[in-house]
């Protein structure tokens, strides 16, 4: 039901002064205290939209003063996008910026003195491949890349991992969007670590190596990212000239896993507990035989 005009104004107006009168009546922040004497606040759930930079500025130099005086280690402040201009007011009070993300960005301030104990964010990118072998006609699924630089170099199908995805469902994954064939994972045989990766945004990079089975053998490549895409004999790729070094290393490991079993070579997850109630981890080891 639409609201009379004249009903509608004073429904606005009554709002924007009762928002008026919250922001007029703090003084100080309020947060979520942490186990390591840090606070956070979430800055849209105590101040208003339409808050003043200087209003603001004078919360937040009070609010500093009192967690000081509390002998809070940290401050955490969540800023949504929409109210990015207090940000200057927060770098006043010496609030630096720890990441950013979707809609809003999160500052902190260290206030103990001393070296800054608080965590960076994100110094990693996870990325997987997938190992996919045909053991009956010893062949593997590999690919070119469009768009690159490295296009001419065969490789194997693989991408980034998505945030909170287990590295067996993301090997599965790429593997599926890249090549169309679908597989099982069956382990983890290597991982790659390199730092000052070219795109991984100034962080270092974890590149994972799994262990596929296939279950399908057609393949149906992407087109926006597949220039090529085959099922190529492992000595083959081996062999060629336009392979990189640690394309060329997995197949070493492949033939010693045809010949002499993958249990050399498999790296196993396991399901665990955590002791953190109600939470589990995924542990990768060696497999055990156990008696």
């Amino acid at each position: 039901m639409r609201l009379p005009c004249w009903t509608l104004w004073k429904h606005l107006n009554r709002t924007r002064v009762e928002s008026v009168i919250k922001v007029r009546k703090l003084t100080t922040l309020e947060g979520t205290v942490d186990r390591y004497s840090g606070v956070t606040v979430d800055v849209q759930v105590q101040i208003s939209s339409d808050t003043s930079q200087d209003k603001f500025g004078d919360i937040l130099k009070a609010s500093v003063k009192k967690w000081r005086t509390e002998g809070t280690a940290v401050a955490w402040l969540k800023v949504p996008i929409h109210c990015s201009r207090f940000i200057e007011a927060a770098a006043k009070e010496g609030f630096c910026f720890h990441h950013a993300e979707g809609d809003f960005c999160l500052l902190k301030l260290w206030m103990t003195g001393g070296v800054d104990a608080t965590p960076r964010f994100a110094t990693h990118q996870l990325g997987v491949c997938g190992v996919v072998l045909r053991e009956d006609t010893q062949e593997l699924l590999v690919i070119q890349e469009r768009k690159t630089q490295f296009s001419q170099m065969w490789k194997f199908p693989g991408g980034l991992a998505d945030l909170g995805e287990n590295i067996g469902d993301a090997a599965v994954r790429e593997t599926l969007e890249e090549t169309g064939v679908k597989t099982e994972f069956k382990s983890v045989i290597a991982f790659r670590q390199q730092h000052e990766h070219s795109s991984a945004f100034g962080r270092s990079d974890m590149y994972v190596v799994c262990r596929l089975l296939p279950v399908s053998y057609d393949i149906v490549p992407c087109d926006r990212e597949v220039l090529r895409c085959r099922w190529m004999p492992i000595t083959e790729l081996r062999d060629h000239i336009k392979t990189a070094s640690m394309t060329h290393r997995m197949t070493t490991l492949i033939l010693h896993g045809l010949k002499h079993g993958f249990d050399e070579l498999d790296i196993v997850d396991e399901r665990m507990k955590s002791v953190n109630k109600g939470q589990h981890f995924t542990l990768f080891h060696r497999k055990l035989q156990i008696l």
